[in-house]
């Protein structure tokens, strides 16, 4: 199946809605439909600006990226897209072509792929 991958890149402690937003991505992404998603903590990077940003041990709350990804038909895509952008969200994102299948499934259980 051919669709689209899409990366959303957010600082860990940015808000929306007193949510953090990784966490309100997924379930935004969740409440219109879409099958499934994650988010990965980066241990060390910096972004536009070129400040570099790392965990270090005794840190409990911090700066850096959390990357939250969705594999996505492309219309599901389009949709979760255009839906953050009326919520008025400023987020940087990637939107990669992408194919995708499951193995060791069903054709039932693959027929509920995004």
């Amino acid at each position: 199946m051919n669709g689209t991958y899409l990366r959303f890149y957010v600082h860990e402690n940015t808000k929306h809605h007193h949510r953090l937003l990784y966490e309100w991505l997924l379930e935004h992404a969740r409440a219109i439909g879409v099958h499934g998603g994650s988010a990965f903590r980066a241990i060390a990077g910096f972004g536009r600006h070129g400040v570099l940003h790392e965990q270090h041990f005794f840190e409990l709350a911090g700066d850096l990226t959390v990357k939250v990804e969705f594999i996505l038909t492309d219309e599901m895509a389009d949709r979760l897209l255009e839906s953050i952008r009326h919520e008025n969200v400023s987020v940087v994102y990637a939107r990669i072509p992408a194919s995708f299948d499951v193995i060791g499934e069903s054709k039932a259980a693959q027929s509920r792929l995004p």
